[in-house]
């Protein structure tokens, strides 16, 4: 069985559709769980198409925001979210930040650090470019459980025998790696929290288009039309709808966060 290409964000609508709403939901609670303050500065590392990052403007009021990802694509898109805001918008890689050492109050990846393909790489830079005493955090979907948004496609997926993209780094996501990686690093005051989170659609076909069609795996153009109409129709027989035909898919992740030494 041939491996499946890396997964790859380059197109900000279809993460839109695809992610941004769960990143809103999980993101809200991981903030409120923070408890950051307001007039912190903050890095926002992997930010995709700023969805995020939109949520920290509005919910935690920074005096800053560095936002950074790999994705030219996402980042034009992210552009025209923040014209006029305190956001300064980087393409750049997690593993080699471009920032200097101790310039952040706070250092956070939201559903990124399991696509860091050196997570421990990735986790190190925050905490070099996080002041002492500054909080360096990260959430992820809980993969090794199936805590994804996207289980039920990558089942279906795996069930008719095509392989499904998963993130390089998904052990990460287990509450004992993040532990053992945040200790490591020199972290304290380490705490973690289950943030269980859902989404609702507005009938099967909402759910194809953001879920599937918007996947970045791109996996309906591997399909062919057989194969593209059975993983439609195992999904709508797998997924119960509503009287109205709304569907609703929970998710899961693991969440972290600790202090840089003063």
């Amino acid at each position: 069985m041939p491996s499946p290409e890396p997964i790859k964000f380059t197109d900000g609508a279809a993460y839109e559709r695809f992610m941004s709403p769960w990143s809103r939901s999980a993101g809200t609670l991981f903030l409120d769980w923070l408890t950051p303050g307001s007039g912190q500065a903050w890095v926002d590392v992997g930010a995709g198409n700023g969805a995020f990052t939109e949520l920290l403007l509005a919910k935690s009021a920074p005096s800053s925001v560095c936002a950074i990802d790999p994705s030219d694509a996402q980042i034009a898109t992210a552009r025209q979210k923040f014209a006029g805001k305190p956001v300064e918008l980087s393409i750049g890689d997690a593993m080699a930040l471009l920032y200097d050492a101790n310039r952040f109050d706070i250092a956070v990846m939201a559903l990124v650090l399991f696509f860091v393909p050196d997570a421990r790489k990735g986790a190190s830079e925050m905490v070099r470019v996080t002041k002492p005493g500054g909080m360096v955090a990260s959430y992820t979907w809980d993969i090794v459980r199936g805590g994804t948004p996207t289980q039920p496609l990558w089942e279906e997926l795996d069930a008719l025998g095509i392989p499904a993209a998963r993130p390089p780094s998904a052990d990460i996501s287990r509450f004992e790696a993040l532990k053992a990686l945040w200790a490591e690093l020199g972290l304290r005051e380490i705490e973690t929290r289950e943030l269980v989170v859902e989404r609702t659609f507005a009938d099967f076909d909402d759910y194809w288009l953001s879920m599937v069609v918007s996947s970045p795996s791109g996996v309906i153009a591997k399909l062919s039309e057989s194969q593209g109409a059975e993983l439609k129709s195992r999904l709508q027989a797998r997924l119960p709808a509503s009287a109205t035909g709304a569907i609703t898919v929970h998710a899961s992740a693991t969440a972290i966060k600790g202090r840089k030494a003063a």
